[in-house]
């Protein structure tokens, strides 16, 4: 497993919680990417590591993909549910 060389940034708020949902299923990051793939969301590895280290920021269209994906709600994803 390799360690995130930056530091966490500041562009959106479900980075962490995206990858907590992940990781919790035992979802590695390409399948994540391939299922964003099938519910038609174009996004490349790069682009979801910066989405999980919150550098980079997240449409509405991913956000509502990736809590379906990850079965969690998007309040959850946004920090407004436990």
């Amino acid at each position: 497993m390799r360690l995130r060389k930056q530091e966490l940034g500041d562009r959106n708020l479900v980075g962490a919680r995206v990858e907590a949902a992940r990781k919790k299923r035992g979802m590695k990051q390409k399948e994540l990417l391939a299922q964003l793939q099938v519910n038609g969301v174009d996004m490349n590895a790069s682009g979801l590591s910066k989405l999980e280290g919150q550098i980079r920021y997240v449409t509405d269209v991913e956000l509502v993909a990736l809590a379906d994906i990850l079965e969690v709600s998007v309040d959850y994803l946004l920090g407004r549910d436990n």
